[in-house]
């Protein structure tokens, strides 16, 4: 086991919904490192189930976190707690095969909103520092399409490089774009509460 998040859900009838955090694994030297790499994978397995109105909600709590703002709650109509009671349990691992990796799955049983979440959520357990970089590998997972083979995690690491434009571009182009232009959450969440003004 190289890495893992220990993640507790409400079932999917459950009239709230909740996640909370377990025991997390993410070593992330050098960054982003395999929990890095994890926490990708874990945005890249949920996000194509997600609605996708909710997801610039998601970059936003990426760079929330990154920051390390306040999150109100609930965040994607979930709420983050630390009491574990009545909730089921889940566990999302990054494992070694000699030369290659594989995410191990097999105890997920989280809603898609719920693993992403959680993964955003195990970010904040990171020193600001390699966070950063971590949650740069998030956002590229977010563009992903394809399976999470070796393509997936050189991409999320940072070692494809697709142009020459350097490592984002091509992989997740929106994220790439707002870097570039410099905005970061403060400035898109103060685009949006200016949009929904003027509508």
């Amino acid at each position: 086991m190289l890495a893992q998040v220990e993640l507790f859900h409400s079932r999917p009838v459950a009239p709230t919904r909740r996640v909370a955090l377990g025991d997390v694994v993410l070593p992330v030297d050098p960054s982003p490192g395999f929990g890095g790499v994890l926490l990708a994978g874990m945005v890249a397995l949920g996000i194509p189930a997600i609605d996708p109105d909710a997801i610039p909600d998601v970059v936003v709590l990426t760079h929330d976190v990154e920051e390390g703002r306040r999150i109100p709650q609930p965040c994607l109509r979930h709420r983050l707690q630390t009491d574990r009671v009545g909730l089921q349990r889940s566990v999302a691992r990054l494992v070694g095969a000699g030369d290659t990796v594989a995410f191990d799955v097999a105890e997920v049983r989280a809603a898609p909103e719920q693993l992403v979440l959680a993964a955003i959520y195990a970010a904040r357990r990171i020193a600001p520092g390699p966070r950063r970089h971590v949650l740069h590998s998030v956002r590229r997972a977010i563009g992903w399409v394809g399976p999470l083979g070796p393509d997936f995690v050189a991409a999320v690491s940072g070692s494809a490089v697709a142009g020459g434009l350097g490592p984002d571009i091509g992989v997740d182009p929106i994220a790439w774009a707002l870097d570039v232009l410099g905005l970061d959450g403060d400035t898109i969440a103060r685009l949006r509460a200016e949009e929904a003004a003027v509508d």
